[in-house]
C-alpha cells in the first residue's frame, strides 16, 4: 500500500477503508429486517434533523407564548421541558411529534409495533440529554434510539 492509499483510507474513514477491503455492512437496516428503501426503512439523517429542528422551534414558540417577557435562558428551559412532555405524549400515543409527521418520520419499536410507554418516556429522558443522540451505530440509530429499543422509520 503506498503513501496516497493509506491516507486516502484515512481521509475517508474506516467504513470505506473495511469495505474496499471486502467488508459487506449491507444497507442500513438490513439486521433490523427493514426494506432498503421507502416506506418502513430507516429514517435518514436528514429527516431527522429537519424533524426535530420544527419539534424545537414549535417548542420555542410555546415557550415564548407563555412565558413573554421572561429571560431567554428560562424561556429555553422550559421549552425544554415542553419539548419533552411532548416528545412522551405524542411519541407515546401517535408515534411521531408533529416534526416526524411533517417529515413523514414515525417512531416504532425494534420489532415493528407500537413502542412501549416505558421506552418512550426513556427515549425522551436520553434525547433531551443530546449526548446520546449524537452517537450513532451503523445503522444511523441514536444511542436514545438503540437504548430504548426503537427505530424511526419512513411513512
Amino acid at each position: 500500500m503506498d503513501k496516497r492509499q493509506a491516507i486516502g483510507s484515512w481521509l475517508s474513514g474506516p467504513r470505506a477503508a473495511a469495505e474496499e477491503a471486502g467488508v459487506d455492512f449491507g444497507y442500513r437496516g438490513q439486521q433490523l429486517g427493514l426494506p432498503e428503501e421507502g416506506p418502513g426503512s430507516i429514517a435518514r439523517p436528514g429527516r431527522r434533523m429537519g424533524g426535530i429542528a420544527v419539534d424545537w422551534g414549535l417548542c420555542m414558540v410555546i415557550a415564548y407564548g407563555l412565558f413573554a417577557g421572561g429571560d431567554q435562558q428560562a424561556m429555553g428551559n422550559w421549552a425544554l421541558g415542553i419539548f419533552f412532555v411532548m416528545s412522551v405524549l405524542t411519541v407515546g400515543t401517535v408515534g411521531c411529534t408533529p416534526g416526524k409527521a411533517l417529515f413523514r418520520l414515525r417512531v416504532i419499536s425494534e420489532s415493528g409495533g407500537r413502542l412501549a410507554p416505558g421506552w418512550v418516556l426513556l427515549r425522551s429522558v436520553l434525547l433531551c440529554l443530546v449526548v446520546p443522540a449524537l452517537i450513532w451505530d451503523r445503522d444511523g440509530r441514536g444511542l436514545h434510539d438503540r437504548l430504548s429499543r426503537s427505530v424511526q422509520v419512513r411513512v
